[in-house]
């Protein structure tokens, strides 16, 4: 019994393996590149991934990292000076923390910028201010600011600053 358990257990991990590898499938070798990195490319541009028993699977996903992006780079420098709670690239957000300037102690702001899309326009980023105003007793109202004029502030400077990383991008190529 233990001895026809393992065959059949060997039997089943060999299986797995090859299915898994692309062994059980037909492929021409004539369309298959010979080099590595043709190979790789050409997987790429498929959509092939890793399939480890059907558990991860990585299927036609198009990265653009955050370096390449002048317009995330360009608004975590614009923001550079306030506190970050989220910054996530992949899900193209960046939310800070609520900020208050020394002078004036009672109120605070927030931002969130969301990116639309990777295009270099004022309709790529839709910035969102929420102000807190405080009294004494510590009562908090909170107000969203809409078409305010930080709004258009933080718009045309992160849209200059991308312009600007966009040409000097253009310029090492």
């Amino acid at each position: 019994m233990f001895q026809l358990l393992s065959k059949s257990s060997a039997f089943l991990l060999i299986f797995l393996f090859l299915a898994n590898c692309g062994g059980l499938s037909k492929t021409d070798s004539r369309k298959v590149p010979v080099n590595s990195q043709e190979r790789a490319r050409k997987n790429v541009e498929e959509g092939r991934g890793v399939s480890i028993g059907g558990l991860i699977k990585n299927r036609g996903t198009n990265f653009e990292f955050s370096s390449s992006n002048p317009m995330w780079r360009a608004s975590l420098e614009i923001m550079d000076f306030l506190p970050l709670t989220t910054v996530d690239y992949s899900g193209g957000i960046i939310i800070t923390d609520w900020y208050s300037d020394s002078k004036i102690t009672n109120e605070s702001l927030k931002i969130s910028v969301r990116f639309l899309s990777n295009e270099l326009r004022a309709d790529s980023l839709k910035i969102v201010v929420h102000k807190k105003v405080c009294s004494t007793n510590n009562n908090c109202s909170t107000y969203l600011m809409d078409n305010s004029k930080i709004n258009d502030e933080l718009r045309s400077s992160i849209l200059r600053k991308a312009a600007l990383f966009k040409i000097k991008d253009e310029e090492k190529k």
